[in-house]
């Protein structure tokens, strides 16, 4: 699961990598000939994934933790040593508690703040400067819940911030010839809703069709920046 540096294909880092929105993201670039890092905190989940896919040689797997700033430095110092460069972030990792402000349990709301803020603004920073190399993209996958408010909805206070993010670093990194794109789901069926205890009634989105929006940012031509993409299922008014 180590790569190569005898090409000069594009490679990209993903966090939470290893199931939902992130895995296909993976698959899509690997199938496009990208080297593709992939980090989350499940050791076995990261392996089954790569074994899933025949252990490429353009895969590496690392895992980490997205709110902890040693770990993503470590996974991008890897993607670097592995593969020679680095050309695309994808900060994917995140979750919900599907609880609310005035009735939920605070014994998870720090991680959650943690992951789903934090982590994006970790990647950025330890990425950059290897980013600025390649004139490279950001790609911050939020929430459609980061644009409706929410009865109580903590989960969707934690995706106005990430809205907010992909705005003030897009301002900060334009000037260095590195794009930001914020993509933002509607509901989507993926691994998010297993602590809910059931899917959401409706129509859903499949990973790969967010996987779809993400990669197309991705690969647009050289100065041209997407900064925004709202990814809802017909039937999803809100």
């Amino acid at each position: 699961m180590t790569g190569s540096t005898a090409t000069d294909s594009p490679v990209a880092l993903i966090t939470g990598g290893g199931s939902g929105i992130g895995a296909a993201v993976a698959r899509q670039l690997l199938d496009a000939g990208h080297r593709v890092t992939v980090t989350g905190r499940g050791e076995a989940r990261l392996r089954g994934f790569a074994a899933e896919l025949g252990d490429p040689d353009g895969l590496l797997t690392i895992a980490g933790n997205a709110a902890e700033y040693g770990d993503v430095q470590a996974a991008v110092d890897a993607t670097l040593k592995a593969f020679g460069r680095l050309d695309t972030v994808v900060a994917n990792a995140g979750f919900a508690t599907h609880d609310s402000v005035a009735e939920g349990d605070p014994s998870g709301w720090t991680e959650m703040v943690l992951t789903n803020v934090l982590g994006p603004a970790l990647l950025i920073r330890a990425s950059i400067d290897a980013l600025k190399e390649t004139r490279g993209r950001i790609v911050l996958v939020g929430s459609v819940a980061g644009f409706v408010p929410g009865p109580g909805n903590i989960y969707g206070a934690t995706k106005w911030a990430v809205t907010g993010l992909a705005e003030n670093t897009r301002r900060q990194v334009t000037d260095w010839g590195v794009g930001v794109t914020h993509i933002a789901p509607g509901r989507v069926e993926t691994p998010f809703w297993d602590s809910y205890g059931s899917l959401p009634p409706g129509h859903l989105l499949t990973a790969d069709q967010i996987a779809d929006s993400v990669v197309w940012a991705i690969r647009q031509p050289e100065g041209v920046d997407i900064n925004t993409v709202v990814v809802r299922p017909i039937g999803q008014p809100n």
